[in-house]
Formats: C-alpha cells, structure tokens, sequence
C-alpha cells in the first residue's frame, strides 16, 4: 500500500518543519511539500496533489479559507486545518469552505497523526455533534442562506429527512432508530445525500442543513 502524501502549510517555519517531521517519519505518512503561506499552499497542492493538506487558518497573502476554498474546489486532496483560534468563526468558515476537520496547534503529536489518518481515509474529523454547534453558534445570528433550489429539490422527502438528522449530529445508529430503518439503509440514503448535493462528507452536510434552512439555529 502506497504512503498517504500530504502538504504542511504554515508562516511560522519552526511550526511548519516540526509537524512536517512528525508527519515524515511515520512509514505510511509521507510529506512531499511544505509552504510558508496560502498561496504557496494551493500551488503545492497544484504541483503534488496530495492526499491531505494541513494548513494553518491565519497566513500572509492568502488565509488557510481562502487555501481551503480553492484546494477543495480543485482537487480531491482532504483539508486539515491546524490553528491557534478555536473561535467559532474560524472553524465555521474552514468547514464551509470543504475542511474535513480542525485541530488547535497545542495538539498531541498522537492525536495529529491520527487525525492524518482520519481525513485521508475519507472521514471528517469532527463529530458530527460538534460540528453542530460550532456552525450553530456561527450562524445564530444570521439570516440563512438559501441553497440552490435545484440541488435541494434532488433530494426526496426520505433524504431530507436524514439530512435534517444529520444536521442535528446524529449518527447512522441514532437516524435507524429514530426513523425505525436499518442501518445499512440510513448510510445508503447519507451517501446518496452527498452525492446529490456534492459534498465532501458529513461536515459539508451539516453546514448545508443549516444553510438551506432545512434546521434553524435554537431548534
């Protein structure tokens, strides 16, 4: 099995070079780029395609959203986004942009290896439940945007249901139970969901449910 390839991106050298260490010496882990701002970051990814980006929220140039935004748009490489600011705009604004997840820099070389792992499986890093409030308290204030109605009208009555439920942070364990369905059934309509929608993962739908007005901040 061919190494997972990832791109650490990050202003602060000494941050950049330790974490693109820690991530080198792992046998299945392999750094094939590193960057020292968002522009930077999104031409390595251009030039390496990489499995996974890890990048830093706040560099010169270009932000690590920005970064994000356009890795995500272009590419199929998985974002990871490092940072000192937990604030929930932040980490509501990564997710939006396609981030697969977010971890605060203080974080355990353990728990960045694994969190490598996770998003270059294809999994979002967050659970769902946090993911629900960090976007709920992101955009309690606003007014919802709306979703395309074409891509929301995709969706049959069954899988704006499971939507919905994943919005609120429920599992494909919890939705059977609630909906009385299988398990098998539910993952089957959860990827049916991101495929007509197009997103990423669970992250995107959460945001999306609460986006399209499907869940209102405070239900």
């Amino acid at each position: 099995m061919s190494a997972t390839t990832v791109v650490v991106a990050d202003d602060q050298e000494l941050i950049r070079g330790a974490f693109a260490a820690i991530i080198d010496a792992e046998d299945d882990l392999t750094v094939v780029g590193e960057a020292g701002d968002g522009a930077e970051a999104v031409a390595a990814v251009r030039r390496h395609r990489p499995d996974v980006l890890v990048v830093d929220i706040r560099m010169p140039l270009m932000d690590g959203v920005e970064a994000t935004r356009l890795v995500c748009a272009e590419t199929d490489t998985r974002v990871l986004v490092l940072t000192t600011f937990d604030q929930d705009e932040y980490v509501y604004g990564a997710l939006r942009a396609g981030a697969s997840g977010f971890l605060l820099k203080d974080v355990r070389r353990a728990e960045l290896l694994a969190a490598v792992r996770i998003v270059a499986a294809g999994e979002s890093l967050l659970a769902p439940s946090v993911t629900t409030r960090l976007i709920h308290d992101a955009v309690r204030n606003r007014r919802p945007a709306t979703i395309e109605p074409p891509a929301m009208a995709q969706l049959s009555g069954r899988e704006r249901e499971i939507l919905a439920l994943v919005g609120r942070g429920l599992s494909n364990a919890e939705i059977a139970v609630a909906l009385t369905l299988s398990e098998h059934t539910v993952k089957t309509h959860v990827s049916n969901v991101l495929s007509k929608l197009q997103l990423r993962d669970r992250v995107q739908a959460v945001v999306v449910a609460y986006e399209s007005g499907l869940i209102l901040p405070g239900e």
